[in-house]
């Protein structure tokens, strides 16, 4: 399974699989870390194998849509590919939505750090941004039935550092809870 992510800044890059967390989870930073840095992301779970898929087709890949977050060790930025191996960083909440649940804007997704609103936005032209990023990541990759393709929402900032000693990282869609874990340093 490739998890397959269209960065903010417009580049495509894959996210082992092993550093997909699924279990909420609390996060151990390694200890080659001094900072991790974060990015929202909106994906979708590929539902038939498909390679250069076109715009006009792209509905036709994926069967149900989340948000997430990504996470990157802020030591080995700008080289995404490095920053994103670390295992566990790939938050991907299941079980997913209906795509017909982002077609209302007023469906929104926010995400709290210690209580304090760091990203909130509404559905409003997710659906869109991700079947242009199924283009053009199927141009590079084939698409196969159960990857996962993600697209950042924002930049990737600071989220936490070895002086922190503790983060609460939580998330919410349609007012219901995606995640709630702890940033362990």
């Amino acid at each position: 399974m490739n998890i397959i992510v269209k960065t903010f800044g417009g580049g495509v890059c894959c996210r082992p699989d092993t550093s997909w967390e699924k279990e909420n989870r609390d996060f151990y930073c390694p200890e080659c870390a001094g900072a991790i840095h974060w990015a929202p992301v909106v994906f979708a779970r590929i539902s038939k194998a498909g390679k250069c898929v076109g715009e006009k087709f792209a509905s036709r890949y994926y069967d149900a849509m989340g948000f997430g977050m990504l996470m990157y060790i802020g030591d080995l930025l700008p080289d995404i590919a490095s920053a994103s191996c670390a295992d566990h960083t790939t938050i991907l909440p299941f079980p997913l939505y209906n795509t017909v649940v982002f077609d209302n804007p007023d469906n929104i997704f926010s995400l709290k750090a210690d209580g304090a609103l760091l990203y909130s936005c509404s559905t409003l032209g997710c659906r869109k941004t991700l079947e242009e990023a199924i283009c053009k990541s199927s141009v590079l990759t084939s698409l196969r039935t159960g990857d996962i393709v993600a697209v950042e929402l924002s930049e990737p900032c600071l989220l936490s550092s070895r002086s922190d000693k503790e983060k609460v990282v939580a998330a919410t869609f349609c007012d219901n809870d995606l995640f709630d874990f702890k940033i362990i340093w």
